[in-house]
């Protein structure tokens, strides 16, 4: 069995575009041609590759055939550039990676934005918390993510980025009606705090490092990266911040530190393991960017 790769490229746009009209107008194609194309790729492989909710959903070997469809489209790219060619429709190659909130709010566009000065390159960024991008690199969804995870994703390989620490801040008003005190357990467990999401555990980490209950004080959610540490600045509640994030707010007064163990999030590169000379260059440069901000170990 051969998997045509029009076939293939032809669900990994369904997937990224969400429906089948959406992928025939980006395909200059009719939905009912579209359709087709996935009845024959279904048959070729004999299973079924889409779940068909509202947006689309790839099943498991859906998944799989979408990853080889980036895989050659991305070598394909490389191929006609050793070449001296262009790409054959004259568009750049769309290249999906998965970051972090933090990240994306601080180091990350710079070196993307270098790279695509000089490649027919554009980004599709998949935001997520640095616990779950891995996930999107499993899927076959990106093909490079910031991620937590020291362990390769298989088929990946990992490079080390540096460590982002974060520390307990709050406005000194908020600390006045809250924390008089101090950060005692017994005024922690009132105080407001500020988390990025559900799946943030910054705060839950920090505040059982010092013996309070988690589940005990209010929680705002603010979930976006410079709206989650503006939210801390204007008093909604305290919080973790990384210290690129808190520097100038600390100077100016507008912040102060509550002590306590700073969370050290380590933070890595993984891409698939390809030798592909784009995404290679995409590495180092994310890899360089990275390591002028982050803590490096023995620094």
């Amino acid at each position: 069995m051969r998997i045509a790769l029009e076939l293939a490229e032809t669900l990994a746009t369904i997937v990224d575009e969400g429906t089948l009209d959406a992928a025939a107008a980006r395909l200059h194609l009719t939905p009912s041609a579209v359709s087709q194309r996935l009845k024959v790729l279904e048959r070729q492989v004999g299973r079924v590759l889409l779940v068909r909710s509202k947006p689309v959903r790839p099943t498991e070997a859906g998944y799989a055939v979408v990853r080889m469809a980036r895989q050659l489209a991305l070598l394909e790219h490389d191929l006609l550039l050793g070449l001296g060619a262009d790409d054959p429709d004259g568009t750049p190659i769309s290249v999906p990676l998965a970051v972090n909130a933090d990240s994306l709010a601080t180091w990350f566009l710079e070196p993307l934005a270098e790279l695509a000065g000089s490649q027919p390159v554009v980004f599709d960024l998949h935001r997520d918390d640095q616990d779950f991008t891995a996930g999107l690199l499993e899927s076959g969804t990106v093909m490079g993510a910031v991620t937590s995870r020291a362990r390769p994703v298989a088929g990946c390989r990992v490079v080390p980025l540096g460590v982002m620490r974060y520390e307990a801040m709050a406005r000194p008003e908020f600390v006045d009606r809250w924390l008089p005190d101090g950060p005692t357990g017994a005024a922690l467990a009132r105080a407001p705090l500020v988390d990025f999401d559900r799946r943030d555990d910054l705060q839950t980490d920090w505040l059982t490092e010092r013996g309070v209950d988690p589940a005990l004080p209010p929680r705002h959610f603010v979930p976006a990266s410079a709206d989650y540490a503006r939210a801390v600045r204007a008093g909604l509640g305290w919080g973790l911040l990384p210290r690129f994030q808190s520097t100038d707010a600390l100077a100016a007064g507008e912040l102060v530190g509550l002590g306590g163990p700073p969370m050290d999030v380590a933070l890595y590169w993984q891409q698939w393991n390809l030798r592909s000379p784009l995404l290679d260059a995409i590495a180092s440069g994310i890899v360089d960017g990275a390591r002028r901000l982050l803590r490096q170990p023995g620094r």
